[in-house]
């Protein structure tokens, strides 16, 4: 079972080079970081962006220019599609985010001719943490792209989460699905579906883990929590992943994460045709190296 970021970068090492393709790639903490991702031995990689903006930024932090394959476009929506498109046509294994904006990489993504939704697809954002203060590395979902998922979606993100959970060697591991409290509330939607989604879960509905919610944070992830508040069952305190019930929930718990605690975190799309790195444009170079190699995984269990 890996057990942190550098057991998923030895891993790799050992597998087959994943070829990367960054969308509008004109920043420093991108280019540094797939930088770093082609010395580490994980991929060979594309930027399209700014020839001559890339350049300059490589002369500036000493990384050498001829390592990459650079397309030139310096229109920033033209370079998110260039990117989009060259995975869709097979010419790359997994995307990433450089300094375009969310919303434009994500129309990118979802264009209807070029773009990697599968039909019927459902496009969610998994973040993995390794945290000195908690017992294990963390899945939780969705942060970025769902604003409020519904009950059909919470199911499709359960899902993902288990499966990447998965990949990083958990037979079966522990969701809990999240709510502001642990007490089934009927007023509370979020308790509703967490409700719904553990009975799937114990009729087989939903297959290769152990599911329960709702669940509060605390009850999740602190035994002592789970102690004081009398909560049974296997996950409670032990969660491998947490499923958020909306973004701002989830994006509130990662962004404190990141600025408040010491930890290190990955983020990517998933239910598109291949990964998508998807971390913020303020995150630090650490962490997109992080999600390149945990887009790399999935996309090594991908196929």
């Amino acid at each position: 079972m890996i057990t942190s970021f550098s057991e998923i970068f030895e891993h790799l090492k050992s597998a087959t080079k994943k070829r990367l393709v960054a969308a509008y790639a004109n920043d420093a903490h991108t280019i540094g970081a797939v930088s770093m991702a082609i010395d580490a031995g994980i991929v060979n990689a594309t930027l399209v962006g700014d020839a001559k903006t890339i350049k300059a930024v490589c002369e500036k932090e000493e990384i050498d220019f001829n390592k990459f394959n650079v397309i030139q476009e310096a229109d920033e929506n033209r370079a998110a599609l260039t990117a989009v498109e060259f995975v869709s046509k097979g010419e790359g294994d997994l995307l990433m985010k450089g300094l375009c904006s969310t919303d434009k990489y994500m129309r990118a993504i979802l264009n209807k001719e070029v773009g990697l939704l599968p039909p019927k697809g459902v496009l969610s954002h998994i973040t993995l943490m390794k945290s000195t203060t908690y017992h294990k590395m963390l899945l939780f979902s969705d942060i970025a792209v769902i604003p409020a998922p519904d009950l059909k979606q919470k199911v499709a993100i359960c899902g993902y989460l288990i499966k990447a959970a998965q990949s990083l060697g958990i037979e079966k591991p522990k969701v809990a699905i999240i709510a502001a409290t642990e007490q089934m509330s009927p007023g509370m939607q979020a308790c509703v579906d967490a409700a719904i989604i553990s009975k799937m879960a114990d009729r087989g509905q939903i297959q290769n883990a152990y599911v329960d919610g709702p669940l509060a944070v605390d009850v999740a992830i602190d035994q002592e929590a789970k102690d004081i508040k009398k909560v049974s069952g296997t996950v409670a305190a032990d969660a491998d992943c947490l499923l958020f019930p909306n973004i701002e929930a989830g994006n509130v718990f990662y962004k404190t994460i990141g600025k408040f605690t010491n930890s290190q975190l990955a983020a990517i799309v998933v239910g598109a045709k291949a990964p998508c790195v998807l971390s913020s444009r303020g995150d630090t170079t650490e962490t997109k190296l992080n999600s390149i190699a945990l887009a790399a995984l999935a996309a090594l269990n991908q196929k």
